[in-house]
């Protein structure tokens, strides 16, 4: 009973797993998901300062998504938190179905520092998904900016809750860092509009972060400018070096950027200090409060007369953002990695492979299981007829079948068990040359238990033995009556058979393995009815039924497909119900036929070495 257990032990496990994964899914509806891990530990990218909620770019292409199985716009996308119960905001900054690459944002809620965690992508649901709400949502209430310079139609679209929209920004140019990204030359400059909700208030929080890619080293290239009166503040590249302005005092330098290649430059204005990073790591550094400006924002360009010397930024930008906080360490950090394409970001944040539903394969069944009820609907009486005849068919032979197949395992234990015990006699019958039938029943005495001689008279095999040992035991208790005198002292000697009384006992050997074999094929018939006659009796429904449809037709005069299609398939039923019966029918008989077969030889074979040790043991 233990060992019983512990086989079913990893069946359970396997099967409770299962379920588990199944309990977790979060709606039957997405029929795929796929775990995406974002690991901030040792393991993933080490990042020890805290990261706060923060909108996490997901990058989509054949290698990890499969874009046939998802809608052509991508609406059908959910992103569901560990719990597998929160729904997480997103955004889809690039769909493209043709080229099979995706730019996702997805708000993950305080992601925490050194930590492994997960966020599920659910797909697949290509015809109950709607569209998601706007970009908007996406960011968090501090966020005030987002610019992701992609949209073909206006690339200077706010992705922030503020709206405010860029004006004269180029169209996009294909191939930047994600997505879609703006090529400039510091000829003219990108208005941001003054919105109440970009105020900067004197002293306060403030983090600003973009991607460049300088084109060529300049010296003083406005980046971002926002002036207003006596007050201003800039960021810029001198050089190749990021730098902080504000009212004309700068941030320390560090080592300049090369030309050509993306670089994550940010600003955290916090408590009068301003900290500059360039890559998520601490880059310079100015000892400056904040002024307050309310007015508008210039990108790529600072028309102000008070520019002085300053040049326009020739180059690559993306993903400028602005919030009204003072974004932690570890958030610069998780976004330079992340938006990047660097090695660490592949470590950072692991798409996961594809997991399907149960419930996908159970609809599927469902809905073919309702189209063949819808079906069944236009099914004449005639083809009712047939496809009762063919569910009798279909009875009788898995009634049968089973039958046959328990009978079968009977055989095939009971002569296992028989052949153990012939094996001990076969080199002596003097076990069994004797006038006592219960010595020939139990095989010798080797056979004790009632249980196991009833088990034994199910074997065919035991069946001829039997057969085989009261001949013998009828010639020889005749050779024993005419030989010994009634006085005379019997010996142990054995007596011989002539080589007619062994051909005698090999026909009966034979006449009984032809009883058995009736008895093995018998009813199969029934089984070949099925075969032969489901297909013609489906047919014989088929076409009764096209005849009746193709009549209605003529009376009324209405040839459309809608008048004919209902018919034409439910006289098709017919047909389907009578393969139904024959394949599954073809595919029994065939396994039977071997099995059969494999007794029928195993019976020959038993026969031909019982006349052998026969002829042997009795010589003349």
């Amino acid at each position: 009973m233990i060992k019983s257990l512990l086989k079913l032990l990893p069946l359970l496990l396997l099967a409770s797993t299962a379920l588990a994964a199944e309990s977790n899914w979060w709606n039957p509806a997405w029929t795929i998901r796929k775990k995406i891990d974002i690991d901030t530990s040792g393991k993933g990218l080490a990042i020890a300062e805290p990261i706060g909620t923060t909108a996490v770019l997901v990058r989509l292409h054949d290698g990890v998504f499969s874009f046939m199985s998802s809608k052509e716009d991508g609406s059908d996308l959910r992103f569901v938190a560990d719990d597998h119960k929160t729904v997480l905001k997103h955004h889809v900054e690039k769909w493209d179905s043709l080229l099979n690459e995706a730019y996702v944002w997805v708000q993950v809620p305080d992601l925490k520092p050194a930590t492994a965690s997960a966020i599920w992508l659910y797909y697949g649901n290509t015809t109950e998904a709607v569209p998601v709400d706007p970009a908007k949502e996406t960011y968090e209430a501090n966020t005030t900016l987002v610019y992701h310079f992609a949209d073909a139609a206006k690339a200077g679209t706010d992705s922030s809750p503020t709206g405010a929209n860029a004006e004269g920004t180029p169209p996009p140019a294909a191939g930047s860092l994600v997505a879609g990204g703006l090529r400039v030359f510091g000829q003219t400059a990108i208005k941001v509009p003054a919105n109440p909700a970009l105020d900067w208030a004197p002293g306060g929080p403030i983090s600003l972060s973009v991607w460049v890619k300088p084109g060529a080293l300049q010296p003083n290239a406005v980046i971002f400018s926002r002036r207003e009166g006596a007050n201003a503040f800039l960021l810029l590249l001198d050089n190749g070096i990021p730098l902080v302005e504000i009212n004309k005092q700068r941030s320390t330098p560090g080592a300049p950027i090369a030309p050509g290649a993306w670089h994550h430059v940010a600003a955290v204005a916090d408590a009068g200090n301003v900290t500059v990073f360039l890559d998520g790591k601490s880059y310079g550094a100015l000892s400056a409060a904040m002024p307050s400006l309310k007015g508008p924002a210039e990108i790529d360009k600072d028309t102000s007369p008070l520019a002085g010397g300053l040049a326009g930024f020739t180059g690559e930008l993306d993903e400028l953002q602005i919030a009204k906080t003072a974004r932690p360490a570890g958030f610069i950090r998780f976004a330079a990695v992340n938006q990047g394409t660097s090695a660490d970001a592949a470590k950072l944040l692991v798409v996961g492979s594809d997991e399907a539903s149960d419930h996908e394969e159970e609809g599927e069944i469902m809905k073919h299981l309702s189209l063949i009820t819808d079906i069944s609907k236009d099914l004449t009486f005639d083809g009712w007829v047939v496809i009762f005849l063919c569910a009798l068919l279909a009875i009788v032979g898995w009634v049968i079948a089973i039958g046959k197949i328990g009978y079968l395992n009977t055989i095939e234990k009971a002569s296992a068990e028989f052949m153990k015990r012939w094996e001990k006699i076969s080199s002596d019958l003097t076990a069994i040359d004797t006038e006592d039938d219960d010595s020939i029943k139990n095989i010798g005495g080797t056979v004790v238990s009632s249980k196991m001689q009833k088990l034994m008279r199910q074997s065919p095999l035991y069946q001829l033995y039997h057969l085989g040992a009261e001949e013998i035991s009828s010639r020889m208790k005749s050779f024993r009556q005419v030989t010994f005198n009634p006085g005379e002292k019997k010996t142990a000697k054995v007596m011989g058979l002539s080589g007619r009384s062994i051909q005698a006992i090999k026909a009966t050997l034979h006449g009984g393995m032809v009883r058995e074999v009736q008895k093995l094929n018998g009813k199969l018939v029934f089984l070949t009815i099925g075969i032969a006659g489901g297909p013609y009796l489906g047919l014989l429904g088929t076409v009764i039924g096209v005849m009746i449809t193709f009549a209605v037709i003529a009376k009324s005069g209405e040839v459309e497909v809608n008048s004919i299609a209902p018919g034409i398939a439910g006289a098709l039923l017919a047909t389907v119900a009578g393969l139904a019966v024959a394949i599954p029918a073809l595919f029994i008989y065939s396994y039977l036929s071997a099995r059969i077969k494999d007794v029928i030889t195993n019976m020959e074979t038993f026969i031909d070495e019982f006349i052998a040790k026969m002829a042997e043991h009795y010589k003349e």
